[in-house]
């Protein structure tokens, strides 16, 4: 079966492209990047999303890159717009998403995908938190926090890669904070730079870090893709 990727270039959008190619044997034609405008979308990535084109390049897939001024409710069109284009460019049967626990952003990608006769593929739906954060590290994916919004994050935290330390520390935060370990109540974002879908890695420079609070996020240069 065709399908496209939604594509933001963190962990879990780059996990579950692939799931879909290693265990699922379909074929990935194109991946889809929606850039919000509104840095505090209620259904989109933000952190450096202008960046996965070269991701895409990195991982040898065309990308389709819809851009959306992130109004909420609103924001789910232009989805649509850009599955009708996957549809008519690459003749996509189904879309693949890296929800694991959100059931707003589930719900509404399902309805979408309903009204163009698209199969949604969520191979990482309702995984356990703890598990999928090991499992990611332990697959190779080089990962790093591009913005936190909660404690105790701190500013240290920022363009951090995310080792099996650093891993076993969040799902440690999870009993004494009440933190998702992955990040799925939005308290971390990631960039990914390599992964088993990866033809070669990118060479990233964090530009600067904005950090307020428990909130922040870097801004990242590619600088070999």
């Amino acid at each position: 079966m065709k399908l496209a990727a939604l594509f933001t270039g963190g962990k879990d959008s780059c996990y579950a492209l692939w799931k879909a190619q290693k265990y699922h044997e379909h074929k990935v034609v194109c991946l889809i990047t929606i850039a919000s405008k509104n840095q505090e979308s209620y259904l989109y990535h933000t952190p450096n999303i202008s960046l996965t084109k070269y991701q895409a390049k990195a991982i040898g897939i065309p990308i389709i890159l819809q851009k959306t001024k992130g109004v909420k409710e609103k924001e789910i069109k232009d989805l649509k717009k850009s599955l009708i284009k996957a549809k008519k460019e690459y003749k996509i049967e189904g879309v693949i998403t890296g929800a694991i626990a959100s059931v707003y952003q589930a719900t509404r990608i399902q309805k979408v995908c309903q009204e163009l006769k698209l199969w949604c593929f969520n191979p990482l739906w309702q995984k356990k938190q703890d598990e999928y954060l090991r499992e990611i590290v332990n697959e190779g994916f080089e990962i790093y926090i591009s913005a936190v919004a909660a404690h105790p994050f701190t500013k240290e935290w920022l363009g951090k890669k995310i080792t099996k330390k650093d891993a076993e520390q969040l799902i440690k935060w999870e009993k004494e904070y009440g933190l998702n370990p992955a990040g799925e109540g939005g308290e971390y974002e990631t960039f990914t730079t390599n992964a088993p879908c990866f033809k070669h890695p990118l060479t990233i420079k964090i530009e600067y870090k904005l950090f307020e609070g428990n909130s922040g996020r870097i801004v990242i240069e590619v600088l070999d893709t």
